[in-house]
Parts: C-alpha cells; sequence; structure tokens
C-alpha cells in the first residue's frame, strides 16, 4: 500500500540558540501542478546539524547542535542528517553522524522510534555509539516493529541535559509488510554523480509515493576534481572534496560526508528506508575481484588495500545491515515484501568477478580465439559458485509472486553484431566516422528488413551480415552480464527450472531500458527495467552527433530483446507491483545542470503472470 501520509508537523524547537526553521514546503498536489520544480529546499537546509526538510511523506523537521547552557559536554553535530535502511518485517536499520565542533570524541547516543514525530508515543528506544573507529557514523537495529508500519526516529545525545539542542533531525521510516501484501511501489536509482549535477532525481523520489528506495551503485563516484563527467562542477558549486581521487580510508570517507551534504539525498534519506548494494565507483571503475581499471599499482598501492579501505567507509556511511562483519564483500542479502515480492540484492563486482574482457581483444586476431574462448567458458564467474548457490536456495524457498534480483548491471542480452560494433567508435566523432558507422547500421537494418519481406532478394553481402558465424553478435559492454554469458544462463535457467516469474533491476549504464531475459535457445523468463542515472551523462554524451531519437531507434532495432529505451535523460525507475503485474514507469528530469528543472514521466510499461513479454500499459 501506499505509504500514509501525515498532516505538516514540525520538529521539536532547537532552543534559544537556534532561530532558523524549516518553511513550508509546497504538497504534493502543488508541487505537481507548477510550471518549473524550483531548489527552494536548498534554502532551508538548516546550518551546522540540521536536515531540512521531508516534503513528500508531510513533515517539516530540523534540530541544532552546538554549546549548551545546561551540560558541560559539547553537543553534538548532526551534519549529515539521518538515514534508514534494510527493513524487514519487525525492524530497520538506523543511521547518523555525530560529531561535536572540533572534537574526535566518540558520541554516545540514544535512538527512538515512535508513532508519531512528536516522539509522545514511543515503540522503541535503545544506545549506540558514534565512534571514531567508524568515522563518527552511528547505526541501531530497531527491533520490536510492527510489520507494515510507518515510523518516526531520531537520535539524542546520551548525556544527563536532555534539551532539544542534542537532538537529531527526525526521519521517516517503514517496516515490510506482514504476509498477504497486495501492492508495493519501489524507487530504484543508480549512479548518482557529485560533480556530474544537482540531485533532483533524489528529491523527486522523496515527493513520490514510493515506499521503499533502491540504489543499486555508483552512491559515490571516486575521481578527483576535474575527473570524469565534473567539466561542470566549477560553475555549479559541485567540486568534489578531496580534490584527489579517493584512495585511503580518510578520502571515502570524506567523499560519503560531501555527497551526504547534499540536500536532495538528506531529505531523500530521512523519508525513505533504503536497500542498497554497490557497484564499481564505490571502489574504483570497472572493478573485478583482483585490480580495476581505474588503479594503478604501482602509483596507488595494492588494489586490496584500497578496496577494503573503500567498503569499511560503504559499511560506515550506509543504512545497511552488514550481513558478515568478517568479510565486508558479502553485501547480497533477501528482503520478502509480504509473499508478494521476494528481493534478492546481488554483489557482481569484488567477491568473484573474473577480469572483463574487452571488444579490443575480441576484434584482435592475434588475441581473438583466446577471448573469444576466456568469454564462452562455462566456469566464467560473476557472482561466483557460493553467491550463486545462495541466490538459487533463495529462490527455491521462496513463495513469492515475484523473484526479484536487485543488481548492478544489465542482465539482458544487449548484443549488437561485429559489423556494427567495429565501426562505432565514441571516442572518434569526426564526420567520417560517423558516417561510417551510419552506414554500419543502416547496412545491418536493410538486410533484416529485406529478409522478412523477400528473403530471395538478399543479396550475398546481406547474407553475411545476417549470419552470426561472419558476423557474430557481442554485447556492447562487456562489464555487464554479456561478459559472463555462461553465470547468467545458470542465474536465467534456474528461475524457469523453479517456475519463477522473474523481474531484474539493473543500473550501471546512465540510461533508461527494458528488455525481455531469455535463455541461449531463446526461451523468454522474466524481464528487466534498468533505471537511468541520478546525475550520470548517458548516451547523449557518448553518442552526442546523433538525436536522441535516433540513437533510440538505432538500439531498438538493432539489439533483439530490447523493448524500451531512453537515453538521453536522467531520472528514476518506479517499480509497482501485485498479484497480477508488475510495473514499470520512468521518471525523468529536464536537466541537472541548472537549479531549476521540470519533470516528466514514461508511458508505464507491464509484464503480467499470462503475458511475459513487456506491453505498453
Amino acid at each position: 500500500m501506499p505509504a500514509s501520509r501525515a498532516a505538516p508537523i514540525t520538529a521539536p524547537a532547537c532552543g534559544r540558540h537556534c532561530r532558523l526553521r524549516a518553511p513550508r514546503l509546497a504538497s504534493p498536489h502543488e508541487k505537481a501542478n507548477s510550471p518549473m520544480h524550483r531548489p527552494d529546499r536548498r534554502a532551508f537546509v538548516i546550518r551546522l546539524s540540521a536536515l531540512a526538510a521531508l516534503s513528500g511523506a508531510g513533515v517539516a523537521l530540523s534540530a541544532c547542535g552546538g554549546s549548551d547552557d545546561n551540560d558541560d559536554t559539547p553537543a553534538p553535530k548532526y551534519a549529515y542528517g539521518v538515514a534508514s535502511g534494510d527493513p524487514l518485517a519487525d525492524r530497520v536499520i538506523l543511521w547518523t553522524h555525530a560529531q561535536p565542533p572540533g572534537s574526535d570524541a566518540d558520541v554516545p547516543l540514544v535512538w527512538e522510534v515512535a508513532r508519531d514525530a512528536a516522539f509522545t508515543q514511543r515503540v522503541a528506544s535503545g544506545k549506540t555509539v558514534a565512534s571514531a573507529a567508524a568515522g563518527h557514523t552511528a547505526k541501531a537495529d530497531a527491533t520490536g516493529l510492527a510489520p507494515g508500519q510507518s515510523y518516526f526516529y531520531r537520535f539524542r545525545h546520551d548525556v544527563a541535559d536532555e534539551s532539544a539542542v542534542r537532538l537529531s533531525p527526525v526521519g521517516r521510516t517503514r517496516t515490510l509488510p506482514a504476509a498477504g501484501a497486495t501492492d508495493l511501489a519501489l524507487a530504484v536509482l543508480s549512479c548518482s554523480n557529485y560533480p556530474a549535477g544537482h540531485f533532483h532525481v533524489m528529491g523527486e523520489v522523496a515527493r513520490s509515493d514510493a515506499q521503499f528506495a533502491l540504489h543499486l551503485g555508483d552512491f559515490i563516484y571516486e575521481y578527483g576534481a576535474g575527473g570524469y563527467a565534473s567539466a561542470d562542477a566549477p560553475a555549479m558549486g559541485r567540486v568534489v572534496q578531496p580534490t584527489t581521487e579517493c584512495l585511503t580510508l580518510a578520502d571515502y570517507r570524506t567523499r560519503y560526508a560531501q555527497y551526504r551534504s547534499d540536500p536532495d539525498i538528506k531529505v531523500l534519506a530521512a523519508a525513505l528506508p533504503l536497500i542498497a548494494v554497490w557497484d564499481d565507483h564505490e571502489i574504483a571503475n570497472d572493478a573485478w575481484t583482483a585490480g580495476a581499471e581505474n588503479h594503478d599499482p604501482a602509483t596507488e598501492g595494492a588494489f586490496t588495500t584500497r578496496r577494503d579501505a573503500a567498503m569499511k567507509a560503504w559499511h560506515e556511511w550506509m543504512p545497511v545491515r552488514t550481513p558478515d562483519a568478517t568479510d565486508l564483500r558479502k553485501i547480497y542479502r533477501s528482503f520478502d515484501f509480504g509473499g508478494l515480492a521476494a528481493l534478492h540484492m546481488l554483489e557482481t563486482r569484488v567477491i568473484a568477478r573474473e577480469k572483463q574482457i574487452s571488444l579490443a581483444d575480441l576484434a584482435n586476431p592475434a588475441t581473438a580465439q583466446a577471448a573469444a574462448a576466456a568469454l564462452s567458458s562455462p566456469t566464467r564467474q560473476l557472482l561466483g559458485t557460493e553467491q550463486l548457490a545462495w541466490l538459487q536456495r533463495q529462490m527455491a524457498g521462496s513463495s513469492a509472486t515475484w523473484q526479484v534480483l536487485g543488481q548492478q548491471v544489465l542482465m539482458a542480452r544487449m548484443t549488437a553484431p561485429v559489423s556494427v560494433l567495429s565501426a562505432l567508435n565514441a571516442a572518434n566523432t569526426t564526420p567520417e566516422a560517423q558516417a561510417a558507422g551510419m552506414k554500419a547500421i543502416t547496412d545491418y537494418l536493410t538486410a533484416r528488413q529485406v529478409a522478412a519481406q523477400n528473403p530471395a532478394a538478399l543479396t550475398e553481402a546481406q547474407r553475411a551480415l545476417l549470419d552470426t558465424r561472419r558476423n557474430p553478435k557481442l554485447g556492447y559492454n562487456l562489464d555487464a552480464w554479456d561478459g559472463y554469458p555462461a553465470e547468467r544462463e545458470k542465474v536465467l535457467a534456474s528461475a524457469a527450472q523453479l517456475g519463477k516469474r522473474l523481474i531484474v533491476l539493473a543500473g550501471d549504464t546512465h540510461n533508461a531500458w527494458s528488455s525481455q531475459l531469455t535463455l541461449m535457445d531463446g526461451t523468454v523468463v522474466g524481464q528487466e527495467f534498468a533505471t537511468s542515472s541520478v546525475s550520470s551523462p548517458g548516451m547523449e554524451e557518448y553518442l552526442s552527433a546523433l538525436p536522441p531519437a535516433q540513437t533510440q531507434q538505432i538500439f531498438m532495432g538493432v539489439v533483439d530483446d530490447l523493448r524500451y529505451a531512453e537515453t538521453a535523460s536522467r531520472g528514476f525507475l518506479m517499480m509497482r507491483f501485485t498479484p497480477a503485474e508488475a510495473r514499470g514507469q520512468w521518471h525523468f528530469v529536464s536537466t541537472v545542470k541548472s537549479a531549476s528543472y521540470t519533470s516528466t514521466r514514461s508511458a508505464p510499461l507491464a509484464a503480467n503472470l499470462t503475458q511475459r513479454t513487456p506491453q505498453a500499459a
């Protein structure tokens, strides 16, 4: 059921040292009917320690940190707000960051959960510590809650003085539903790159009727100032900190702190419980088990040292339950939404992923045979045997209507003929290169059209283009599941053999897609819905010479399993589940480069229990 709405409530006053209050926000109805979404929420982020506002859930929140007249112990700042995550039917993780000004001392905290924002109906409480060893972050697993309920939560400095100056901002969270759930709304996000643009998308999620938020990776990016997608950062005031590339634990902590200082992240974090996994940029670009494209051991040290620092920071700064404290790589875990959907969150980066195979190696006659053999190897791993066995057990033991995989990279076959891939080079945008690429695409699509209408009229050259032995199809991105076909087949075959209705959610590409999921023999076993990015640029930057509509047409014409594509807009995916259908709808913002923007939505795309192929709803 959609999250219930409460009348606007103001959190307790901050005491005489705080005078700033959060102004009234437009209601969801007013926001939806305004011609332009303006950045008003940025003006009321409370200085020093406050979360400014929660618009969509109808709550205005504020708190202060600083000195206090009644206690010699300095009050902590809650500079990055509060967050919740990894909800279960009876519990949820609560998160904050608390640190006294100019002090590295540990901060003892009390956490409180209540049915109302004034905390007159408290239902649970406990103690935790924002320790220096954890970068002054603090978590609590708030247990003893009721299923399918919304709650308010906050933290309080655990000292004798209980004045409002010791309080954190107030957040709102929700537990998973009890058995018999009939409606579920998940907001799916990916690729939030601070220097690339504003996080308007996160503000939109907070104002939506989503019950839970999923972040499928690249919550931060590791590059230094002037790195990937940073050209407009100085003008927007979004130059990354530290300005160097993230290598150490201190670097990653500083980067997470900067991201969590963003107003839209604060609003979303306090509005909805988050379920998250990492992708490569939480560590380094195109990471795999033993290295990454963006890591040079000769100048940056051992990859495992960097990886371990990055994972520690992620577990500190994200509101996640750590499944195995002895091995921080193991972030795969399941969530049951009242028997309606079972969500299995996967790790596809550093547990077992073998090194990516490059298209260049497949195209080079000197390396093609070895690269092709490695690509098609039946033992090639992405999840690894332990995680795959876990996933198979989870699906086999679940009676949920929908089995949903929340993971990082595209699972569907995004394959194109070599004749097209070899002619498209995003690094070469000369008129000659563009013309060659368009000719390769036109020739292939023309051959397909002739084959469909009058096969006898095919020329020998066209027959060669359609012959997969002479013109094989390869994934355009071998960092995705197309680079690990044997293990993809095992995952999809498991779902098919168990008779499960499978939905796969993906991020990573910065574009919106939906595809049917097929076995090697062409059998359709499920659907994939992939979200666009929060701010990272998509195909509109890499194929800038092509109009977006033409890019979409090319992908739809060349990729057999693709059913929907939007390659020019930033946004999020809203997934809605009922016993009868799973339905995806993409929400887009007009720009992330300026403070003002408009929003639009795609037509919904549904897959129901009797029709496996996505159809326009």
